[in-house]
């Protein structure tokens, strides 16, 4: 019915043809707007979700909405297309469907990976700009997520490097900046040091960086000391701990064992390096 009132109006087959085709551009884009606002007002309803992690999910289910929406509009513009020319389309369907099956056979870890992306989606294990690790398949990589599709998840490495990773490959998934972050720092002082004084140089320290404007955004729980760890060979552990934004426990890290040497060092607070003590055997 459509292809004749199409038909009716351009008069020319071609015409029809290249008609279906801005109709499927046209189609393609509004729905591009609407999906991508309808995510973002579904995903902002959620009274529990950050700024950051509602504007990744919605990032990451638009794509994959959109890359769906596509794929459906192409398809139905393919086959009006084939109508137009008068293809039967159910006997190429019937050889299509044995062609699939034929295919099937050879295509089982494509399948694997679109379930696992499904499920990676729906579960929402990761979204795109999430920073993870990726364990299995014979390998482990890390990196910012750029892209997340249902088949594969692209991932950029500190180096710079683009690692496309099959996400029916990703058995293990550590994810780094999920909700928040904990700064989990073991940090080595003499066995002649004070640990009450160990302790305080440690509180105060968390306590002002975290106070301060530049980290105020960051740090949602200073770092504070958390206990003796252990008795190493040539050093007392200490473990601190605090708890930051998603991504920002590196910078914050970072900072703060550039404070703390400063700290123990105007304290009088040694930081050990190892030792080997040898004793020479005297010949009688």
């Amino acid at each position: 019915m459509i292809i004749e009132i199409l038909q009716e109006i351009f008069q020319n087959t071609y015409t029809v043809v290249l008609a279906v085709i801005a109709a499927a551009f046209i189609v393609q884009l509004v729905l591009r707007r609407i999906i991508t606002l309808a995510v973002h007002r579904r995903i902002s309803r959620h009274k529990n979700v950050t700024a950051a992690d509602a504007r990744k999910r919605a990032e990451t289910l638009g794509s994959v909405f959109r890359t769906l929406s596509a794929i459906i509009i192409w398809i139905t513009a393919i086959l009006v297309i084939l109508s137009i020319f008068e293809v039967d389309i159910a006997a190429l369907m019937t050889g299509a469907g044995l062609i699939g099956i034929i295919v099937g056979f050879g295509a089982q870890s494509t399948i694997k990976d679109i379930l696992a992306g499904l499920f990676i989606i729906s579960e929402n294990q990761y979204r795109v700009g999430d920073i993870v690790r990726l364990n299995g398949g014979g390998g482990e990589v890390a990196g910012v997520v750029e892209e997340l599709t249902v088949r594969i998840t692209k991932l950029r490495d500190l180096d710079g490097n683009l690692h496309i990773v099959r996400n029916g490959n990703a058995d293990i998934v550590s994810n780094f900046t999920f909700n928040h972050a904990n700064v989990n720092l073991n940090l080595s002082v003499a066995y002649d040091s004070d640990i009450d004084l160990v302790e305080k140089v440690i509180n105060d320290t968390g306590t002002k960086m975290a106070a301060e404007p530049e980290w105020a955004d960051a740090i949602r729980e200073p770092i504070q000391f958390l206990r003796v760890d252990d008795f190493a060979d040539s050093a007392i552990m200490i473990k601190t701990l605090g708890e930051v934004e998603p991504a920002e426990q590196w910078a914050v890290a970072g900072e703060f064992r550039r404070r703390i040497k400063k700290a123990f060092e105007k304290a009088g607070i040694s930081i050990p390096f190892p030792q080997i003590v040898i004793h020479e055997a005297h010949k009688k």
